[in-house]
């Protein structure tokens, strides 16, 4: 008799804490909220980004690769996002695990590029709201104001002492935090805690 076999399913290292986070939107009125973002295949791509690859590789991307320092441009179902001189980090929502990985590797391994998915090492939380900013404020040491930290801006840096890459989004108050899996709970208890002086005060 052979064990009944299942298919495997994604692992959501954060489902413990969606109550909370659904709580969190109610209470302040959506003013508020933290979800977990499904970006399905990330990427990491390294390249020359002087050579005749990265425009190679743009085309099959749908988008310019920036090479503007803490930047990020759209594709038309995920993002890139800058992380260095010669680092991308390459998101997609909808592409097929490794299908993606693999059509971009096989454009920039013959100039000496690489690609390889990085899916697993990273969960990302969406903030947004018209408190997410002056949440984000309370644990992280950057200028978050538009005028500093755009739209179409990220950095890597660090949130409740958690390393993360931080990507601001085309709309006001609207974040993504990129964080590996095993701080990803520490990340969500102390965004939950600060976020407690915006809830609303319970009813007498």
């Amino acid at each position: 008799m052979t064990a009944e076999t299942r298919p495997l399913e994604p692992a959501r290292p954060l489902e413990a804490w969606e109550p909370e986070f659904t709580a969190l939107a109610r209470e302040t009125g959506g003013d508020l909220t933290i979800e977990v973002e499904d970006v399905g295949l990330a990427t990491n791509l390294r390249l020359d980004p002087e050579s005749r690859t990265r425009a190679v590789a743009s085309a099959l991307l749908g988008a310019e690769i920036p090479t503007r320092p803490n930047t990020w441009v759209s594709t038309s179902d995920g993002e890139i996002v800058w992380l260095g001189p010669d680092e991308w980090l390459v998101t997609s929502r909808h592409a097929r695990p490794h299908a993606g990985e693999e059509s971009l590797r096989s454009v920039v391994a013959e100039h000496g590029g690489s690609a390889v998915d990085v899916s697993g090492q990273r969960v990302v939380l969406r903030l947004r709201g018209r408190l997410a900013r002056e949440l984000l404020a309370l644990g992280c040491a950057l200028d978050l104001h538009p005028s500093e930290f755009p739209a179409g801006r990220c950095a890597q840096t660090v949130v409740a002492q958690t390393g993360v890459i931080l990507v601001a989004l085309g709309h006001a108050d609207d974040y993504l935090l990129h964080v590996r899996p095993s701080f990803a709970g520490h990340l969500a208890d102390r965004l939950l805690d600060a976020a407690t002086e915006f809830r609303a005060a319970p009813a007498r």
